[in-house]
């Protein structure tokens, strides 16, 4: 049965209608596999037994009678401790909101719950989803699978570390600056990031409504593709002879390729190859104006985020982790005319950027230009933590500011992944794109 812990979901899903897999001897198979792993309470924040059991049970006997819901009814999945679980506490990896326990589900765990799924509990993450780098002295550190030394990439620091450690097929994460694909990429795992709107954020405790996105972290574009379909009660794109050739992929230039890492650049480097061997055309582009909007994310992100926080973090904020403390702050400096002034320029950007790709299939870019921070130095190192931090999200944030759909895939390079954006609302494209990519990358 451990053969079963490093299934990709597809595969657990097809051998539950086949009849080979028990869902509820899977689950049994991952709780204990949960229990005794010595990162446990590193990577889940609260772990979901009895609820686990009784919908694996209800799922195992409507296989058995050939009602099943979905392609992943039956399936394991984690969840990131922002989004509401009834009864059980939420709490969004802060002191902040200890002992807060909804009493309804997230829409979406809602939603992936009536289609079968199992929720195996709640997964650590960075302090109110506000880091990319995955460091929580509050509540949990979760591990990083290529280097025990090294920050896991966050916020949805251990829904990564849930599917690499072996203890989810699926782990659900949210990205509003690049929370799905950072430790994606860091963990060598395949990360979504949908367009925002696609999937509601009810029941998701916020940090920037107007950014916030969820999407799964996975072990294949087909894992992601069939995650989607569950959390919108939709239906997976048909991946069957999906390819690159032909494709043409825009190769974004400027301050992204700027100050990339040996491992990243060999990983990207390395990736455009495969691309290239498989039939994709790509053509180098550049376009200041992204910089420009990555110069102006600070007003944007921080003031939202400061706005729907202030009351509560003034409340009591000794409780919070100096550092991100000190970002949420930075939000009080900004006048409400600049936040609107960098908005309009935004809008102005993005139609900018829609002009520019419109005659790519996809634009490509390093996920991140750095390799994980060592989070010890980050405890003690000011200036280190600052630095990391914003170079882990620069690249992925271009995908939130410009309100893209994107896909981070490992690129065989450890922690070093490829960042596919497509245009907002195709996700079902990106998803066949980044499949063919992932059949090149192998």
């Amino acid at each position: 049965m451990d053969k079963w812990l490093w299934m990709s979901a597809g595969e657990l899903g097809r051998g539950i209608g086949a009849g080979e897999i028990d869902p509820l001897a899977l689950t049994e198979c991952y709780l204990a596999a949960i229990d005794c792993h010595e990162h446990r309470d590193r990577i889940y924040a609260r772990v979901t037994h009895g609820r686990a059991r009784a919908e694996a049970k209800a799922a195992s006997e409507r296989a058995k009678l050939g009602l099943r819901r979905s392609p992943l009814d039956g399936v394991p999945v984690s969840w990131k401790d922002l989004f509401d679980s009834a009864g059980v506490a939420t709490e969004a990896g802060s002191a902040l909101l200890e002992g807060r326990v909804p009493e309804a589900d997230a829409r979406v765990l809602a939603v992936a719950t009536s289609l079968g799924t199992v929720c195996l509990g709640k997964t650590h993450m960075s302090e109110l989803a506000f880091s990319g780098i995955g460091l929580n002295p509050v509540t949990a550190t979760p591990p990083n699978v290529n280097d025990p030394r090294a920050v896991p990439g966050g916020s949805s620091s251990g829904a990564a570390a849930s599917v690499a450690f072996g203890l989810a097929p699926i782990g659900i994460g949210s990205d509003t600056g690049g929370s799905v694909r950072i430790p994606s990429a860091w963990n060598d795992l395949v990360g979504l990031k949908t367009t925002p709107g696609r999937l509601s954020l009810e029941g998701v405790v916020p940090l920037a409504k107007t950014f916030d996105t969820i999407g799964p972290l996975c072990r294949s574009v087909e894992d992601c593709a069939l995650a989607l379909a569950v959390l919108e009660n939709g239906r997976a794109p048909d991946l069957r002879g999906a390819s690159v050739e032909g494709a043409r992929l825009g190769v974004l230039q400027g301050h992204v390729m700027d100050d990339l890492r040996p491992e990243p650049k060999e990983g990207f480097e390395r990736a455009c190859r495969a691309l290239e061997a498989a039939g994709a055309v790509l053509e180098p582009f550049e376009m200041a104006e992204v910089a420009e909007a990555n110069a102006s994310s600070g007003i944007l992100f921080t003031s939202e985020a400061y706005g729907l926080w202030k009351d509560v973090i003034e409340a009591a904020p000794e409780k919070m982790f100096p550092e991100i403390l000190e970002r949420f702050r930075g939000g009080k400096a900004h006048a409400a005319a600049d936040f609107v002034a960098a908005w309009e320029r935004l809008h102005a950007i993005r139609a900018l950027w829609q002009a520019r790709t419109a005659g790519f299939d996809a634009v490509i870019l390093p996920t991140a230009p750095i390799l994980p921070p060592e989070a010890e130095r980050m405890l003690s190192d000011h200036d280190y933590y600052v630095r990391e931090n914003l170079l882990a999200l620069r690249n992925t944030r271009v995908g939130n500011l410009m309100g893209l759909c994107g896909l981070t895939l490992p690129t065989g390079v450890p922690s070093a992944g490829l960042m596919i954006l497509g245009a907002p609302g195709t996700e079902e494209a990106l998803l066949r794109l980044g499949k063919g990519a992932e059949t090149a990358l192998s």
